[in-house]
């Protein structure tokens, strides 16, 4: 073991004649167990957050969604069908009709949009794992659709209301006068479920087979507003967009869920990294008092310090002593306030402490790489305040 090393162990754990030192190490060591275990459990519960958010737009995304460049519908020909046919990539895809519509229960009125779908869209989208009531749609029964449960209540709607059915109306094209009597184009349809999700999702859409969406809007049987698209492998959803991209032309636009949703993964990494600047700037306070307690410890062996040096050591020697000393005293409170972190995230994410609802824990996750930027953090601001307390040691200030 190198002197310098062998020494600052020796003052780190060996009990100082000054009691006050004693204590000003103890506070110093638990600034930085809180430090860590604080910016270790924030990372840990954004990266749940991320997770159960993503898992969120699993039910209403699909990975990739074809649509039109230049206005809202395009034609299904069977050159496009049989390029996504061809695609071994491609585990399946719906068919999507998607509009704007007025939707009337009773007295009470919302507007929302109709999404039109067919058989295989609980293929492409996990619909399925956010219906809280009822069934999804079946194409053996005619004027169904499901709605999201922000819908439900605004119009105080439920499942199986024989008594008075959801009206959908959609305006009529045209110019010149309008008489409001006919103005509108409508079907009535039979509420079978309730699904939930994000906030937005579960406000936005009344789902219904394309059909009936395509009867209300007078489309074609081949006129669509959208694709949507399940791979085998998500992670290659980039290389696959370019693929279908460069095959569909320049008259149909492929995006990625994360495109779609571009605003959405913006906000959830900018508040990551904001979340990590702010602890990061708590631990940079709570390591000034590393810087304190070293200083404490120079000042305290300052007759050691000219002993040393009258032995041969030299001033890079002793500096080296308290800057190893400093590091140590990091480190060994990172490992605490890391040790309590992990055992903490696991209790969490295992038996879910912490709800955030009565039937929803909240979300966290244990990740390698949160432990390596806890770790990589702390070490490297650790070696800073050392650095600067062992600074304050020259020849001067050991021979005086």
């Amino acid at each position: 073991m190198k002197f310098p090393h062998y020494i600052a162990k020796r003052y780190l754990f060996a009990k100082s004649g000054n009691n006050a030192i004693n204590i000003i190490t103890i506070i110093a060591t638990f600034g930085v167990i809180v430090g860590s275990l604080a910016l270790f459990i924030i990372l840990s519960g954004f990266s749940g957050l991320r997770t159960f958010s993503y898992s969120l737009l699993d039910a209403s995304d699909p990975d990739l969604k074809i649509t039109s460049v230049k206005g809202k519908t395009f034609l299904l020909t069977d050159d496009v069908q049989q390029i996504l046919l061809n695609n071994t990539e491609i585990t399946s895809f719906s068919k999507v009709v998607e509009e704007r519509v007025f939707l009337q229960y009773n007295n009470k009125q919302q507007i929302a949009y109709i999404k039109g779908v067919d058989d295989k869209y609980n293929e492409v989208v996990a619909i399925d794992s956010v219906l809280n009531v009822g069934t999804w749609l079946d194409s053996e029964f005619q004027n169904t659709a499901v709605i999201g449960n922000g819908i439900s209540y605004k119009l105080s709607l439920g499942i199986l209301n024989f008594g008075e059915p959801l009206t959908i109306s959609v305006p009529k094209p045209g110019k010149g006068f309008i008489n409001p009597a006919t103005a509108f184009r409508s079907v009535k349809t039979q509420i079978i479920g309730v699904y939930g999700g994000s906030e937005e999702f579960q406000n936005k859409y009344v789902f219904t087979e394309i059909n009936t969406a395509q009867e209300l809007l007078r489309y074609q049987e081949n006129q669509l507003t959208g694709i949507e698209i399940k791979l085998n492998n998500a992670l290659l959803s980039e290389d696959i967009q370019e693929e279908l991209q460069s095959k569909l032309g320049d008259s149909l636009k492929v995006e990625t869920r994360e495109q779609l949703n571009e605003l959405y993964y913006k906000v959830i990494n900018s508040e990551n990294f904001i979340s990590y600047l702010i602890f990061t700037l708590i631990v940079i306070i709570a390591l000034f008092n590393v810087i304190g307690a070293v200083i404490m410890m120079i000042i305290d062996k300052r007759k050691n310090l000219k002993t040393l040096a009258n032995l041969g050591a030299s001033v890079k020697e002793i500096k080296q002593i308290f800057v190893t000393q400093g590091f140590l005293l990091t480190l060994f409170g990172m490992a605490i306030g890391l040790f309590i972190g992990v055992v903490l995230v696991l209790l969490q994410k295992q038996f879910g402490f912490f709800m955030i609802t009565q039937n929803l824990p909240y979300p966290v996750e244990f990740k390698w790489f949160n432990l390596f930027v806890v770790i990589a953090t702390i070490s490297v601001l650790g070696f800073i305040a050392a650095k600067v307390a062992s600074s304050r040691i020259s020849k001067d200030f050991i021979e005086k």
